[in-house]
């Protein structure tokens, strides 16, 4: 079973470490298959609006919700996350090289969202790759019974496990 993850400490540093290699993946002839999280500020407020790419080339989807001002609950959207879960479906089933998740977090730790893709992709010997918060850590540690590899943030970690995994030649 090839499962990995990686948790970056800065605020949407780990997304950019996941579309960095999807991307340097991509370049290199790689198929692709998941999802990466692209975060933009909003001018005047706190929370960033929440966009995912559905690797290779699908499209960018909007998961966050406006709540309010003043709002303190969950700004996910299920039904969006739910919509990249089915693209990533049919991407899994054409056979990719390796399936990337933006992240573990509280729908797969409660059993939706992407958590029986990834188990799909496990079963069908896909490489995955995720990223992860603190507070799903325990949740995943028990998905994975332990057998994730925890990867240092930084791209050279990533890519060095990518290019064992896929038996790649080294860059």
């Amino acid at each position: 079973m090839n499962i990995a993850y990686t948790i970056a400490p800065g605020r949407g540093d780990t997304d950019l470490l996941l579309q960095r290699l999807a991307t340097d993946l991509a370049a290199r002839g790689v198929r692709t298959c998941g999802t990466v999280q692209i975060n933009s500020e909003r001018p005047g407020s706190l929370p960033c609006d929440m966009d995912i790419q559905v690797l290779p080339a699908g499209p960018v989807l909007r998961i966050s919700q406006e709540l309010g001002a003043g709002s303190r609950g969950c700004r996910l959207d299920p039904a969006a996350l739910e919509q990249a879960v089915a693209l990533c479906e049919a991407e899994v089933a054409e056979g990719p090289d390796i399936l990337i998740i933006n992240k573990f977090g509280k729908h797969e730790a409660e059993g939706r969202g992407f958590r029986a893709l990834i188990a799909e992709a496990l079963g069908q010997g896909i490489p995955v790759l995720v990223g992860l918060n603190r507070l799903s850590r325990e949740a995943f540690d028990k998905f994975c019974e332990g057998l994730a590899v925890e990867l240092a943030p930084d791209i050279q970690a990533l890519r060095g496990w990518a290019e064992q995994v896929l038996a790649l030649e080294r860059v």
